[in-house]
C-alpha cells in the first residue's frame, strides 16, 4: 500500500468505481438552496438540475470548512506519510487556499494542497495519475514531476447554454455576459490564468463544438496517446454520441464521458458542454 493518500474535492467528479479502484478520498462542496444546504456528493447530476428548474433564484455553493480539512487529513496521517489533495482552481474557489491553511495544522504528516488551475474531469487526471503513481511507489517530488508533464498538455474548452448563470454568480463580467446575450453568440469558455474567460466568440452551438474539436484533432495529428473526457450537464445522449464519434474519428484518443455536477453546474447552467484532454 502507497504511504502516500490522495484527496480531492468534489468537483473532479470522479465516479464511485474510480474513486474505489484508486482509493481516493473526496471531500466535499455543497450548493444551498435557501436554507438548505446540501453536500454536492449527496446529490446526483439530474437530481440537482431538476431542482435547480424547481427554484427561481439560482442556488450558491459552499466549500469545505478548515475544520472539515483538518478533520480528514488527521485521519489520513493515521495510515500515511503524505498527503496530496487536488482542489479546483483558486481564481474561482477559496477551497485551495482553505485546504492549504488546514494542511499548516497538521503535524504528524506532509500535507500537499494542489491547485488544478481548473475543475472536472480534468481535475480528475491529476488525482488519478497521481494516485497510479503512488501505489507505484513513486515520492512525493515524483508525482509532482509527472504532473507538470499533464498540465503541460492539458486542454479544456466548454460551451454555455446560457451565459446568467456564470454573470449572475461572478464568474464572468457584465461586458462579457452582454457581448454573448446581445449578439446571440456562443462562446467557447476556458480556464486562463486560473479563472474562466472566452476563448473564441463563435454565432451556434454546432459551429463552437466543431472549433473544440478542431482543436483535439491539432493536438492528435501527432499520434500522441491522448486521454480526453467529453463532460456534459444533463445532455447524456448527446455526450454519449460525441463521444462515439470522437472515438471512431481519433484512434489515438482514449476517451469517456465525465459530468458538471452540482457545484460546477451551478455556475455553467444546465446543457453546458466541454471536452478536456492531455497528452499520455
Amino acid at each position: 500500500m502507497s504511504n502516500i493518500a490522495i484527496v480531492t474535492d468534489s468537483t473532479a467528479y470522479l465516479e464511485k468505481e474510480t474513486l474505489e479502484e484508486y482509493g481516493i478520498t473526496v471531500i466535499p462542496l455543497s450548493v444551498v438552496f435557501g436554507q438548505e444546504t446540501i453536500q454536492e456528493t449527496e446529490l446526483t447530476p439530474e437530481q440537482f438540475y431538476e431542482k435547480m428548474r424547481e427554484h427561481q433564484e439560482l442556488p450558491s455553493t459552499s466549500q469545505p470548512s478548515p475544520g472539515e480539512f483538518i478533520e480528514l487529513y488527521e485521519e489520513l496521517e493515521k495510515t500515511h506519510e503524505s498527503v496530496i489533495s487536488f482542489h479546483l482552481s483558486s481564481g474561482i474557489s477559496g477551497t485551495h487556499q482553505t485546504a492549504l491553511s488546514a494542511s499548516r495544522s497538521v503535524e504528524n504528516t506532509y500535507v500537499y494542497p494542489f491547485d488544478s488551475e481548473i475543475s472536472c474531469a480534468a481535475q480528475g487526471f491529476y488525482a488519478v495519475e497521481a494516485a497510479k503513481l503512488a501505489r507505484k511507489g513513486k515520492s512525493v517530488d515524483e508525482i509532482f514531476e509527472q504532473l507538470t508533464g499533464i498540465r503541460e498538455t492539458l486542454s479544456a474548452y466548454f460551451i454555455v447554454d446560457d451565459l446568467n448563470h456564470l454573470y449572475r454568480g461572478g464568474r464572468m463580467s457584465g461586458a462579457q455576459k452582454f457581448l454573448g446575450s446581445a449578439l446571440q453568440i456562443k462562446p467557447i469558455l476556458y480556464f486562463k490564468d486560473k479563472v474562466i474567460v472566452p476563448f473564441e466568440k463563435v454565432r451556434t452551438h454546432k459551429r463552437a463544438l466543431r472549433r473544440v474539436v478542431e482543436l483535439l484533432e491539432q493536438d492528435a495529428l501527432d499520434g500522441s496517446s491522448i486521454r480526453a473526457t467529453v463532460i456534459h450537464a444533463n445532455i447524456p445522449d448527446q455526450a454519449e454520441e460525441i463521444r462515439d464519434t470522437l472515438a471512431e474519428k481519433f484512434k489515438n484518443v482514449d476517451i469517456d464521458i465525465g459530468v458538471f455536477g452540482p457545484v460546477i453546474g451551478t455556475h455553467l447552467g444546465e446543457k453546458a458542454l466541454g471536452i478536456t484532454w492531455y497528452k499520455q
